[in-house]
């Protein structure tokens, strides 16, 4: 078929008007300059071909272009995009009396035959909704520009799908670019809107590892998809065969929190399987159980108290420390009234540790009533302590007292470490003649460091029990980022309740501060039943991080110790030199395993020279257990250890579909959402489309060569005839 071409101007308002007045000019002044020499043809042709080069000008000036539309070769294609995802597995299309599952409901529309009515017009191409991020993740958004982009004249688009995503950009944007285009999208979606009755075991958050003879809290949320209250037994079983039961009420449509206690009698490597029993009419029962593994070895933490005045308080926390299997306590005392440091027990040291190495060696430092003053600390060694909480993950413990010297750490380094205020108007704290005891926050009902009864009951009642204090320390306030665990009962101030024990997160490690010195007398009428087993607690949850994987000369440690599928795991790890001094720099690299087999190089930056840290990140992509393996080439050393990356390796099944999104789609593009329709509905839409656009070319007539020839040649005819009448 022969082209059909026109001619066709871009102009604008200030284009037409300066070329209107530019040919009014050149005629006005044509006139004039013909009537002035007499008249003539031949004057008149040379005014003519002036006006004509103006003319020329000026129609240059509004982007002439020649436009030829014909038919394109090629003919137009429909795009049919289905969803192949693990959730199109759920069962809940209604199909006479059953159910069947969606990725049964779209069959029809991913066989070729359904579309054979619109060969004569269409190519039809086919494509499945898949991910290359692996099974458990469903991108919408890229399908489609993946459509636009690589399929040529493409006139529509169809989808099948639950509508159900979780990553990539939002499929709308998707939809605004095919609008723009002119591709109308025709959704079709499938599943229910409700999600099916479900118990669902949604996280097992098991520690990397335990202690033999100590009690590990395992955590774990179930969901209830059903329209009830369901009560369950939940079993968590070891691979040794020991088993930990507690009964569970799961309020209906709603997610539920719970903790089990499990205590291993021996070392080694253990897997723990927690399961909930499937329930009637429960949809799915695949999804009630989860298992992780944990390492249970031996236990030796090494505590420094560092106090002056050999208070009750300190007494019986040493006292605690030292009859604590577990725990290796040093002590120093800067007593005004001793000759010299010391005392009559091997655990005592001369002098505060002046090496990093030496600091290094302790996981949880206690700071009783001591600041920086002659025979005391020094303001360097206050500097080693935050560089030993920030950079070596160790814990620090406030417990100042009446005598007010830790007002002095407030102008040192350690003064961003503590998780509170203090008041400097008050330094010797508060005293009351009648005890008064404390009360635990939301968040230190639910914490580790606060359990002092396996159930929550029990632990409230034995809070509710303990003997008060008489004093408490001049607290204004908690900072901004701090966990307030405790406050007391009656006293406040402006900002509220006033925090007496709160903790904080700060660099790598943590610290805590202990707001009154009356813990020691939480033995009345049950000796050390409380308080032996809140300070051993206290040190454990400080020291954790420090002992996820050590080796001679190799410290790992990552938050979070088991992260969720697609989260990143932040790694640090200490090095030293074969001397025992940290290493300032050095090459440091970690191997990482997949459970697929897949490995990954993870390079570490130095964070902390002076304490030989390193850190990186790590983007979990896949669930379960992962192998790692950190090296260093200067040292040589080599440290092997595990993470387990917390997910389902597919889709969930059982999510309420979300047609939503299909809606959006076919509302942006304006298309149309059919909703149980069978392929022969839509190709009957699809055969209905408009023709397609006719193809152009276009002939941009003002920067063409020719036309910029002829300009050229008309100015050389207009100058020869000026010449040869004698005007030049």
């Amino acid at each position: 078929m022969t082209p059909l071409g026109r001619l066709a101007f871009q102009p604008t308002p200030w284009t037409l008007a300066f070329s209107a007045a530019v040919l009014a000019t050149v005629a006005a002044l044509g006139w004039t300059g013909w009537r002035r020499r007499g008249g003539g043809w031949a004057v008149g042709g040379l005014e003519l071909l002036r006006l004509a080069i103006a003319a020329l000008g000026c129609g240059l000036l509004n982007q002439p272009e020649w436009v030829e539309q014909f038919p394109s070769p090629e003919r137009p294609s429909i795009a049919v995009l289905w969803d192949e995802s693990p959730s199109m597995r759920t069962r809940d299309v209604p199909d006479g009396a059953a159910t069947k599952s969606r990725s049964e409901a779209i069959a029809p529309w991913t066989a070729a035959e359904s579309w054979s009515a619109l060969a004569d017009r269409f190519d039809v191409v086919l494509l499945p909704i898949r991910s290359a991020a692996g099974p458990a993740v469903t991108d919408l958004h890229r399908p489609l520009v993946d459509a636009l982009e690589r399929i040529e004249r493409l006139a529509g688009v169809v989808v099948a799908s639950d509508g159900d995503w979780n990553a990539g950009l939002p499929p709308a944007e998707a939809a605004a670019r095919l609008r723009l285009r002119g591709v109308p999208v025709f959704a079709v979606p499938v599943g229910s809107r409700e999600r099916l009755p479900d118990l669902e075991l949604a996280s097992l958050d098991v520690p990397t590892f335990g202690v033999r003879g100590k009690s590990v809290r395992v955590a774990c949320t179930v969901d209830n998809a059903f329209p009830r209250t369901v009560a369950v037994e939940a079993v968590l079983r070891a691979s040794d065969g020991s088993t930990t039961r507690r009964s569970i009420r799961l309020p209906p449509q709603a997610r539920t929190a719970e903790t089990l206690e499990w205590t291993p009698a021996d070392e080694g490597d253990y897997t723990l399987e927690l399961q909930i029993p499937a329930q009637p009419g429960e949809a799915l029962a695949d999804n009630n159980r989860l298992a992780a593994p944990i390492a249970v070895r031996a236990e030796r933490l090494r505590v420094l108290l560092v106090e002056s005045t050999p208070r009750w308080e300190y007494r019986y926390l040493r006292n605690a420390l030292s009859r604590d299997p577990g725990v290796e306590p040093r002590c120093l005392l800067f007593h005004p009234g001793l000759s010299k440091r010391g005392g009559g027990h091997d655990d005592y040291l001369q002098r505060f540790p002046e090496q990093r190495e030496e600091l290094a060696a302790y996981d949880v430092v206690f700071l009783g009533d001591v600041g920086v003053a002659e025979d005391q600390l020094t303001a360097e060694q206050c500097r080693l302590l935050r560089g030993l909480v920030e950079q070596q993950a160790s814990g620090l413990v406030f417990m100042p007292g009446w005598q007010g010297r830790q007002f002095s750490l407030l102008d040192t380094p350690l003064q961003d470490l503590y998780p509170v205020v203090l008041d400097p108007q008050q330094p010797g704290g508060w005293g009351a003649r009648v005890p008064v005891p404390m009360e635990l926050t939301a968040a230190g009902r639910s914490s580790l460091l606060t359990r002092l009864a396996d159930d929550e009951e029990d632990n409230a009642a034995a809070w509710d029990g303990l003997p008060g204090f008489q004093w408490h320390a001049p607290v204004l306030r908690a900072k901004a980022g701090a966990e307030v665990l405790a406050v007391h009962r009656e006293a406040s101030n402006e900002f509220g309740r006033l925090p007496l024990l709160a903790t904080q997160t700060f660099g790598a490690g943590k610290t805590l501060f202990m707001g009154t010195d009356g813990a020691w007398r939480w033995r009345k009428g049950v000796e050390d039943k409380y308080h032996y087993r809140f300070w051993g607690q206290v040190v454990r949850w400080m020291a954790y991080q420090r002992h996820m994987a050590q080796g001679a000369s190799m410290r790992l440690y990552f938050v979070p110790d088991q992260p969720a599928l697609g989260r990143a795991v932040a790694l640090s790890a200490n090095v030293m030199e074969p001397g025992g001094e940290p290493l300032a720099e050095g090459e440091v690299v970690a191997r990482i395993t997949a459970p697929s087999g897949r490995s990954q190089t993870v390079r570490f930056a130095s964070v902390g020279a002076e304490w030989g840290a390193f850190a990186a990140q790590y983007l979990a992509a896949e669930p379960g257990e992962h192998a790692l393996t950190l090296a260093c080439r200067e040292t040589g050393a080599e440290l092997q250890t595990s993470f387990f990356v917390q997910g389902d390796p597919a889709e969930p099944l059982g999510r309420p579909a979300r047609p939503e999104v299909l809606e959006e789609l076919a509302r942006v593009t304006r298309g149309e959402l059919l909703r149980d329709a069978a392929p022969a509905a839509v190709v009957a839409r699809l055969a209905a489309l408009p023709p397609p656009p006719l193809a152009e070319r276009r002939v941009r007539l003002w920067s063409h060569p020719l036309t910029l020839a002829a300009g050229v040649a008309l100015l050389g005819v207009f100058w020869i005839g000026r010449k040869l009448q004698g005007v030049i």
